[in-house]
């Protein structure tokens, strides 16, 4: 059973529109849309912003039956190439804003557990090849950093870009990430560049934020052509 998940409605509304024989599971403080797209049978849900929201709505996924997951919404731009309407694959995902440096772990470090969660391969590629036939959009493979903190100043940016890598900003992917990887669930996250994260983004954001959409339909499309009904 292949999951997606966005966090707000606008990441996910145009997808649950084409959602065939479609059950509503309601679990506490989210629901779950069950069907199939495109043919291809599915878990379909907005989960909310954050990470707690995020990690919470990803156990209900799996408890339900997903082995696959995909995550698509908009983020920030972080690397410098990066434009509006543009598309992040994720190679691995951060939480950059876990710091227990104090205590000599790395930045983004949570103690005992990895510093990083790196994305399916098989799902990656499949996701750069959908987004791929998007006209007039970069696609770009790289870290996406999350944390619950919407990024909106030239030194935050600069801060994710040189302590991280970071190629984009978001605020949920890495929880959805931990979740999957703890429980050896394969999950990619796409994100559609709504905003460049360093200067006037709430104007950028609310302005584009219909036609990235758009675009995370058109790649969530695209990966279940290529899954097919065996996924």
């Amino acid at each position: 059973m292949l999951a997606i998940m966005g966090a707000m409605d606008e990441e996910i509304e145009l997808l649950l529109e084409g959602l065939q024989g479609r059950e509503d599971l309601t679990r506490p403080g989210v629901t779950l849309y069950r069907g199939t797209l495109d043919g291809v049978p599915v878990l379909l849900t907005q989960s909310g912003i954050g990470k707690v929201n995020a990690a919470m709505t990803a156990t209900y996924l799996l408890q339900e039956g997903a082995t696959r997951v995909i995550f698509t919404g908009v983020a920030g731009g972080v690397h410098p190439d990066l434009r509006v309407g543009d598309i992040v694959v994720s190679s691995d995902l951060v939480q950059h804003d876990v710091d227990v440096t104090a205590l000599n772990y790395a930045p983004g470090t949570i103690p005992g557990e990895a510093s990083s969660w790196a994305a399916d391969e098989a799902l990656r590629t499949v996701a750069l090849e959908a987004a791929g036939e998007i006209e007039g959009v970069q696609v770009l493979e790289g870290r996406v950093a999350s944390g619950d903190q919407f990024i909106a100043s030239k030194e935050g940016v600069r801060r994710l870009r040189e302590t991280f890598g970071a190629a984009c900003a978001e605020m949920e992917g890495a929880a959805v990430a931990q979740v999957c990887a703890k429980a050896g669930v394969p999950f990619v996250v796409i994100r559609s560049v709504s905003d460049t994260a360093d200067h006037d983004a709430q104007v950028d954001y609310r302005t584009f934020m219909p036609r990235v959409a758009r675009h995370a339909k058109q790649v969530v499309r695209g990966m279940l052509a290529r899954l097919g009904a065996g996924t």
